[in-house]
């Protein structure tokens, strides 16, 4: 009997048969959650990829690398939850449309070779006929702004997570599904590339051995979620002196200095270039070659508040609202150890040289 795909989401893989070729159920979908973080911690699984390879917007290396070692993120972000949440819509809604039977995976899959190498697939494609798994699914939620990244293929991000399923489960393809904007719903088949799994185990499993196995922590890199992650790593302890060797300093100090200069360089041309368009523009909110806009210079940018009132103070004061707002001040002197707990660190480096 054919299954339909009105019973997408309800479906679970065939009794008696094994849910991935090169995989086994290593933890039950009904494990607790201290249970799944810690088998999720002793390995490298679908999440962390692109992570490690630079290639998240939202994490870096050293977020892997943190949570790994017990000192990651504890809260869920509401994003997250929200995926989480509506994971099932998106794939009852990609099984309608792509007419494919949904099946439920029954828990975190580990594979038969590499014992680091981990799996929490969100659904399965299976076989309507015998109700096998024959792919995983990667269901995504994203906003309208980032539609542009779905129309032609899959961003790198969910398509490295989606090959990392196929080398751990050792399927031949994958279904990557996003609902995009609330209401677009984009998916998308990607063919299993052996080069590119070669790749992913031979860099995540090097990896997994230094930083983690050894716990070597990752270098220093350039991407702003590492910036963000290291400003709020640690307790700041205000009377803690941190010694640093005076060659590394006044190298660090040099090359920090040489490229402010290059980037304010490289500012200044970017506005003798975008100063030329604007003067090229003139009034008008597009510039065309032919038929193709080569550029716009609409008024769709920030409102300048300050200078709506002081130019109309009596319409400004008439659009004026009162509304809730932290008192800093007060908070400040009331709960200073709150306070400071919330406050950014500063990296300054003072002009005097060492």
């Amino acid at each position: 009997m054919t299954i339909t795909t009105e019973l997408a989401g309800a479906l679970a893989p065939a009794a008696g048969r094994p849910e991935a070729p090169t995989a086994r159920l290593l933890l039950p979908a009904t494990a607790s959650a201290e249970e799944w973080h810690a088998t999720r911690a002793a390995g490298i699984g679908g999440s962390d990829i692109a992570a490690i390879l630079g290639l998240d917007k939202y994490k870096s290396p050293r977020h892997v690398y943190e949570a790994k070692h017990g000192r990651g993120d504890k809260v869920t972000s509401e994003a997250a939850e929200i995926g989480v949440e509506i994971e099932d819509f998106i794939a009852t809604l990609f099984g309608k449309r792509a007419e494919v039977p949904i099946g439920t995976p029954s828990g975190t899959l580990v594979n038969l070779e590499r014992s680091w190498m981990l799996a929490n697939v969100d659904r399965y494609a299976l076989d309507p006929e015998t109700g096998a798994v024959v792919a995983p699914i990667e269901c995504k939620n994203r906003s309208e702004y980032q539609l542009d990244d779905w129309e032609d293929g899959v961003p790198d991000a969910p398509a490295l997570q989606a090959h990392w399923y196929m080398a751990v489960g050792g399927w031949s393809y994958a279904w990557v599904v996003a609902l995009v904007g609330g209401n677009k719903l984009k998916y998308h088949r990607l063919e299993r590339d052996e080069d590119l799994i070669g790749e992913l185990v031979a860099h995540c499993g090097g990896w997994f051995q230094r930083h983690i196995v050894e716990g070597h922590p990752p270098p220093a890199d350039g991407l702003a979620a590492t910036k963000e992650l290291l400003g709020r790593l640690w307790q700041v302890k205000p009377e803690e002196v941190a010694t640093v060797d005076l060659a590394k300093a006044k190298d660090l100090r040099a090359r920090r200095a040489e490229l402010r200069a290059q980037a304010k360089d490289v500012e200044t041309q970017l506005n003798e270039v975008e100063n030329e368009m604007r003067l090229l523009t003139e009034d008008a909110a597009v510039a065309k070659v032919g038929t193709a806009i080569a550029w716009t210079w609409k008024q769709n940018g920030a409102f300048a508040s300050k200078r709506f009132r002081e130019a109309m103070p009596e319409l400004a004061a008439r659009y004026t609202r009162m509304l809730p707002a932290l008192d800093m001040d007060a908070l400040k002197e009331e709960q200073p150890d709150v306070y400071g707990q919330f406050r950014a660190r500063v990296l300054n480096v003072p002009k005097k040289e060492i």
